[in-house]
This record gives C-alpha cells, sequence and structure tokens, in this order.
C-alpha cells in the first residue's frame, strides 16, 4: 500500500511538472509588426512591449497609454530586474518587422502593448496568452491578433 501512495505522489509531481511547464511554454514567443500605411505617410509611431515578471508591478500597471507615457522613464528607472521593455520604433516608410524579445520572456506574469499611435485613454494590451502576435498599424491605430 505504501509502495503504491509513493507511486501515486511521484506521478501526480511528474504531471504538476509537465502542466507547469506547458503552461510557461504557451507565453509570447514573437511579435510580428506590419503597416498597412502609405510609405510616404508622414506618421510615425513606436510600440512598446512590456515584460512584466513581477506581481506588485502588474498590480500597479498604468491603466492608458497617457500613463504610461507620462511615467515610462521613471516605471523603467525604478523596476530594475522586474520587467524588461522592449521598444520598436515605426519611422516613415517602415514595412515590417519581428522584434527582438527578452531570453526570460515565458517567466513573464504580464506581457503589455502600447502603441503610440492608439489614443491616450487606450489600456494595454494584453498580449500574455498569445503565442504569435502579429500588430499592424494603419492610420486609425493598431490592431493585435494572433499570427498564423
Amino acid at each position: 500500500m505504501r509502495k503504491y501512495l509513493i507511486i501515486n505522489k511521484t506521478i501526480f509531481f511528474v504531471l504538476a511538472t509537465l502542466a507547469v511547464h506547458t503552461f510557461q511554454a504557451t507565453g509570447v514567443e514573437s511579435v510580428f509588426i506590419s503597416t498597412q500605411l502609405d510609405p510616404n505617410s508622414i506618421i510615425i509611431t513606436e510600440i512598446y512591449i512590456i515584460f512584466v515578471y513581477n506581481q506588485e508591478i502588474v498590480d500597479s500597471f498604468p491603466a492608458t497609454k497617457s500613463q504610461w507615457y507620462s511615467s515610462k522613464q521613471q516605471f523603467v528607472q525604478s523596476v530594475g530586474n522586474k520587467a524588461d521593455v522592449v521598444s520598436i520604433f515605426v519611422p516613415q516608410g517602415f514595412d515590417s518587422a519581428m522584434a527582438s524579445l527578452p531570453a526570460r520572456r515565458r517567466e513573464a506574469l504580464k506581457v503589455y502593448l502600447f502603441g503610440q499611435h492608439d489614443s491616450s485613454s487606450m489600456a494595454p494590451i494584453d498580449i500574455t496568452e498569445i503565442q504569435k502576435v502579429l500588430v499592424e498599424i494603419d492610420q486609425f491605430g493598431i490592431v493585435v491578433s494572433s499570427r498564423r
């Protein structure tokens, strides 16, 4: 009887470990940015992808694009290794690019995205559960979806 109990505990531990590993492997793996703008348009924008590794930072994360931009510098300086910020500048004539993501991206509790081209009251876009992210920029703002 004791032998079966040990085997059951071992099986449970292995399954729990696999479940955690599988959960972590479903995070953001790639972010592809594409623009639908005319190459001659004078719209210049920037995309921010923020990987947050600490629950306290998640809880106090800026609620709008306006709050993010007004406190971005202070945020980056204060969080230390509790977050990674990836910035992609989208100049005139930009076509598309694959973002370089942090090596520890799978450890992130939340992954947020802001587009400078969006409304100031826009909330951060939570892309945590999207494995292959597609960011499309047009004259009205940005659209985020899953890339095939």
